[in-house]
């Protein structure tokens, strides 16, 4: 396929001065908190902190003592070098190593800690990120203890009386959670924060993907591997424009300031921290009093839950048909512009008449207020891609709509979103061997496992579905094991693995038996050990092997490593 001959630098547009586009690149980066903190380091038990002075230049200067010796060092902020040591506790996590890959390319020295490697990791080492399995205080000091970090960031499952934390305190070393670190590393960007339930990493990689395509030196954090990103879960821009995941848990998204949020839908879920679907639109309608006076919200119409956000009446009146059908056109806030999308055509941008293609994804004709506008085609599966997709496209004419024709943007977008591969663990090919074809995902709520089956369904219409779910936490398994039954009632075959714990200890006494025995429909087995579902699965297939299956591995937890060891095995028999 041809690119439209039409440049990005041409078909922007961009006036000579902008307030989005063409300011340079933010002089923050984390930059602000360590010329609060100093750059502190221990001589002989003292710590030293050291002020930073600001030259005419605009530059910043900071003078520091690292060792007895009182050696002189000049470190230029603004250069980006030799900016500080940032500790990431968790840094195994989707969330904190993104992080942590960000602050390696904009030259802090990095080191982290987590419990086990994850591989996330990998990329984290190979980029020069000093590494502990384990916490211990000796992942805080260097130099024999004469060196701490400048600031410790955490992870939301991270306690608070881990030994690293106490540590630090106990030093003086400040400690942040990840929300804080986020917001005032984005304060100073034009941020487009995209939020939801379910679908944020794909819309964010999405969104990151087409805008760096397209010419724009965006820069982006997502909490999963994009196999497009060169960096896997971050782009390291130098523009204004910044890309974030924005997670609802632990208010993580609280202290976000975006110019646009994007809302991709809103249900029950991280059932340990709030206690109903109110509780999390209560959080979700909190975020949307972040955005920017003049910015722009990007919303689901079709989420029931989402279009609530719009509206401080109770959910009862605004679950009626007639409310949820007027137009974005009517919607407004006092502070900043509203545009829905979605498959119904009550949103302003929606699609029509969508369908598989030979790539084994969707096409579907693009309309704005009815009309339509352009084909569009995707190469990844699924209802929910499609959607997926509407929000790219209306964050992006919300982005640039003040600089150029929209049909110029739109030719873009068709174009870049075509190209868009996807993002690992969703609907990922795993491999295929005789009639066996073999995928993870990482749905791990009840409307993910819908979304992943009807997009197994849409690509393999004919074949057998054989789902292996391995439930995450044991609080959202209890809260949700009915619609879990449901939604895993739509495979052929089910098996249900050992709950994947987390962070949680079994204080609901329920297991992934319950599940298996309240699947009504295809046949479901309990089989706790992953190692025994690999053999079960192995021995299915060898009776078989021509049998057109689709084997999906679902779940949040190590289940990914199911249909890996399955192909090999089937690979050393077949």
């Amino acid at each position: 396929m041809e690119s439209p001959a039409i440049s990005p630098a041409s078909s922007l547009h961009l006036p000579a001065i902008s307030h989005i586009h063409t300011r340079r690149r933010p002089k923050f980066d984390a930059l602000m908190l360590l010329e609060k903190i100093g750059l502190r380091c221990r001589s002989n038990g003292i710590r030293i902190s050291v002020t930073a002075s600001k030259e005419s230049t605009g530059r910043i200067l900071v003078s520091r003592s690292c060792t007895a010796n009182k050696n002189q060092e000049a470190v230029d902020l603004y250069n980006r070098r030799a900016k500080g040591w940032v500790h990431f506790l968790g840094i195994g996590g989707s969330g904190l190593s993104a992080l942590a890959m960000l602050a390696i390319k904009q030259d802090y020295e990095v080191s982290g800690s987590d419990i086990v490697w994850s591989s996330f990791m990998d990329g984290l080492k190979e980029a020069g990120a000093r590494l502990s399995i384990g916490h211990s205080v000796l992942n805080i000091q260097k130099d024999n203890g004469l060196c701490l970090p400048n600031a410790i960031v955490v992870s939301s499952a991270i306690p608070q009386d881990n030994v690293e934390i106490l540590h630090a305190e106990s030093l003086g070393v400040p400690v942040y959670k990840r929300g804080y670190w986020l917001a005032k590393l984005t304060e100073h960007y034009n941020l487009i924060a995209v939020g939801g339930t379910h679908g944020k990493s794909t819309t964010a990689s999405m969104l990151a993907y087409v805008l760096k395509a397209m010419g724009d030196d965006v820069t982006a954090v997502v909490g999963a591997h994009v196999p497009q990103f060169e960096l896997g879960n971050i782009i390291s821009g130098s523009g204004r424009n910044f890309v974030l995941e924005a997670d609802e848990y632990d208010g993580c998204f609280l202290g976000l300031l975006p110019h646009i949020a994007v809302i991709t839908n809103v249900e029950w879920e991280h059932v340990d921290i709030f206690q109903d679907e109110e509780a999390v639109k209560t959080i979700f309608r909190r975020f949307l009093k972040q955005i920017r006076v003049g910015g722009h919200l990007i919303l689901c119409g079709d989420s029931i839950g989402a279009y609530t956000l719009l509206d401080q009446r109770k959910e009862g009146t605004l679950s009626d048909c007639s409310h949820r059908m007027q137009s974005s056109s009517e919607l407004h806030s006092d502070s900043y512009r509203i545009t829905t999308y979605g498959i119904s055509s009550f949103n302003e941008w929606h699609a029509s008449s969508v369908h598989p293609n030979a790539q084994g994804g969707s096409n579907y004709k693009l309309c704005y207020r009815g009309c339509p506008v352009a084909d569009i085609s995707l190469q990844i599966p699924g209802v929910h891609n499609v959607v997926n997709s509407l929000a790219v496209i209306a964050t992006v004419i919300a982005l640039f709509n003040d600089h150029t024709k929209n049909y110029e943007l739109i030719d873009l977008l068709r174009f870049h979103l075509s190209n868009f591969k996807g993002v690992s663990r969703r609907f990922e090919m795993i491999g295929t061997i005789c009639g066996c074809h073999i995928f993870d995902d990482y749905a791990h709520h009840p409307t993910e496992v819908c979304a992943v089956l009807q997009a197994a369904r849409q690509r393999f219409p004919y074949k057998d579905l054989l789902v292996v779910f391995q439930p995450h936490t044991y609080s959202r398994l209890e809260a949700l094991k009915n619609e879990f039954a449901t939604a895993l009632s739509g495979a052929d075959q089910v098996v249900v693995t050992k709950i994947f714990a987390a962070r949680e200890t079994n204080v609901w006494n329920v297991s992934g038996k319950h599940l298996a025995t309240s699947i009504i429909g295809p046949p479901a087995e309990y089989i706790p050990s992953l190692g025994d579902v690999v053999d079960k699965l192995a021995l299915q297939i060898l009776k078989d092997p021509d049998r057109e299956t689709v084997i999906l591995t679902l779940g949040a937890g190590d289940i990914t490593i199911v249909g890996r060891k399955l192909l090999h095995k089937l690979q050393q028999r077949l």
